[in-house]
């Protein structure tokens, strides 16, 4: 168990505080780019931040503060324009770099500047960086991102608790047994579902810190030793990423943290399209809410529902000063070990784990080996 400080160490997300620091120095998903299509003037809040987002006239996207300079107004009012965003209070507009590049009325346009931060487009999702501009790295280039041979979708689903205990499921593999086995099971005949959920048994379980990550891996009753899943393992990206998938369709899991006791959970998939599927000029998003029961419980009829019914269910904020792990939560010891770690890295000054600087690194993709088949559930 952790305590007190060592959690809200752990947990917290902005800006001055050791967790929100590291976090800085990644790029986060924060729209998908058709979502500007609908609306190009969007309130968002990340890592603590209320921010704005725009798209200008030109095509230009901005991610800017909240408020106007002049007299506090919400810029998520503001009127696009050729040359930025326009405050709908009195008139003044910013550019993608937070400046003022227009006062009505006034003699002159004072250099005003108000915080703005960088964003790039990459497979159909925005993506921002919170960082010291000096520290920006390249935005990575994962496979199914950049693949538009592939068909791609995503959703997005606000969750109410703090990302931590979304990526802590990632690392637990043991809870696939009974969260999707026992309890899914049980769920079934509660609702009077005529449909048998089991699952196999873990005989292993073991995780292998690799450049980008952790490789978790098991070993499971009735497979063989060679088995991809216990061979190759299911590979998480550091801070944030669970890619997850059977055969050639496969997802990211991008645990995005809004605050402290909220995240958005981006579900990312993506298979190969067939010889006559016409391209896709777009990736498609749905925003989805959780829908709760008469007891305010979450409810959680699929694999996806139940792991985001048990991260709400621990609470805004786990209280890890009342957690005994045992040795099944070896995963989630190691990558809240692996954190800690790259706090201290960027209080030194380094690069934190899965910081790309080499574009051809980057280029054309980032491929991470992942286990074609995962753990056996059996529906009947």
């Amino acid at each position: 168990m952790l305590t007190v400080e060592q959690n809200e160490r752990l947990t917290q997300t902005g800006p001055g505080t050791p967790m929100g620091e590291l976090l800085r120095r990644y790029w986060w998903p924060i729209a998908a780019t058709v979502d500007l299509d609908d609306d190009p003037v969007q309130p968002v809040r990340l890592l603590s931040e209320d921010l704005t987002l725009f798209r200008d006239l030109q095509g230009n996207v901005g991610l800017i503060g909240k408020a106007c300079a002049h007299r506090a107004i919400s810029l998520a009012y503001g009127i696009p324009q050729e040359n930025g965003l326009r405050c709908a209070y009195h008139g003044w507009t910013y550019n993608v770099q937070g400046r003022v590049v227009d006062m009505p009325f006034e003699p002159a346009c004072l250099p005003l500047k108000i915080t703005a931060y960088q964003v790039q487009e990459l497979g159909g999702l925005l993506w921002a960086y919170l960082g010291p501009p000096e520290t920006t790295p390249l935005l990575p280039r994962l496979e199914l991102l950049v693949r538009d041979d592939w068909r791609r979708s995503v959703i997005m689903r606000p969750l109410p608790c703090n990302w931590v205990q979304c990526n802590d499921n990632s690392l637990d593999p043991v809870h696939f047994e009974h969260l999707h086995g026992y309890f899914g099971d049980y769920w079934n005949r509660k609702h009077g579902i005529d449909r048998k959920v089991a699952t196999a048994k873990h005989l292993k379980i073991e995780f292998d810190v690799f450049e980008y990550g952790i490789y978790k891996r098991r070993l499971l009753e009735g497979d063989p030793i060679d088995a991809d899943d216990w061979v190759v393992g299911h590979p998480f990206i550091f801070p944030h990423t669970l890619i997850q998938g059977v055969g050639d369709s496969y997802g990211l899991q991008i645990r995005v943290p809004i605050d402290d006791t909220n995240t958005m959970h981006v579900r990312y998939r993506g298979s190969p399209m067939k010889p006559d599927d016409e391209p896709q000029t777009s990736v498609p998003v749905q925003h989805l809410e959780l829908t709760w029961d008469a007891y305010g419980r979450v409810e959680w009829p699929d694999v996806s529902h139940q792991d985001e019914a048990a991260w709400v269910g621990q609470g805004p904020i786990s209280d890890r000063t009342r957690e005994h792990l045992a040795t099944s939560d070896k995963g989630v010891i190691l990558y809240h070990r692996l954190l800690m770690e790259n706090v201290q890295k960027v209080e030194r000054g380094e690069d934190p784990m899965f910081t790309i600087r080499d574009i051809e690194e980057n280029m054309p993709y980032i491929h991470v080996e992942r286990e074609r088949q995962s753990a056996k559930m059996i529906s009947r």
